[in-house]
């Protein structure tokens, strides 16, 4: 299967109509068209909504990260420092819309 070219090097026939660099432009191209189509179809802000419910009542960690745009270990810190209270229901931890509201609201000082 694979032939010998005339510096010595061994190569493996492509099996399609294309020069190898022809074919790896063009899958450059795919790819940067479909990054760039990604990022325009992203949206904006991740809102997260219950069905029925005028308001969510309680938020899972990963929810109140994205609200105040912080890392878990800063979420964490201020269960810490008492600006948080954690509820745990089984094994998951969650946040109380009314505290997290409070969190909002508060002076920053």
């Amino acid at each position: 299967m694979k032939e010998s070219v005339s510096n010595g090097n061994l190569v493996t026939p492509m099996l399609f109509p294309y020069e190898p660099e022809q074919y790896w432009q063009q899958v450059r191209q795919i790819i940067r068209e479909e990054v760039s189509n990604a990022e325009k179809n992203r949206p904006v802000a991740t809102t997260f909504e219950t069905p029925g419910m005028t308001y969510k009542p309680l938020y899972k960690i990963a929810e109140v990260c994205n609200l105040f745009h912080v890392t878990k270990p800063t979420i964490y810190d201020w269960v810490k420092h008492g600006k948080l209270k954690p509820f745990k229901i089984r094994s998951r931890v969650y946040f109380l819309w009314q505290d997290i509201q409070n969190l909002l609201h508060s002076d920053p000082a």
